[in-house]
Formats: structure tokens, C-alpha cells, sequence
């Protein structure tokens, strides 16, 4: 599941990138989230029950 939100979180960075215009500030925002996700997701993979 945190795999799915990370990858949702890259592609609307992406799409943002190509309209920044639109969005603005929000596609930092979006990229920090989709980090902070996937940095979540590894260190929790790693643990041992």
C-alpha cells in the first residue's frame, strides 16, 4: 500500500513539473510527502519480526 501512495505522490510530482504553472509551490510538497513515504516503507520492509 505505501509502495502505491509513493508511486501516486511521483507521478503527480511529475505531472506537476510539467505544468508548474498550475500548481506551484505544491510540487515540493508532493515530492518531500512521496520521500517521506518511501523512506517510511524501506525502513519498516526491514524490520525483523
Amino acid at each position: 500500500m505505501l509502495w502505491t501512495i509513493t508511486i501516486i505522490l511521483f507521478i503527480l510530482w511529475v505531472l506537476g513539473m510539467v505544468s508548474s504553472h498550475m500548481f506551484g509551490g505544491w510540487i515540493h510538497l508532493l515530492l518531500v510527502l512521496a520521500v517521506i513515504v518511501l523512506i517510511f516503507n524501506l525502513l519498516s520492509g526491514r524490520r525483523v519480526a
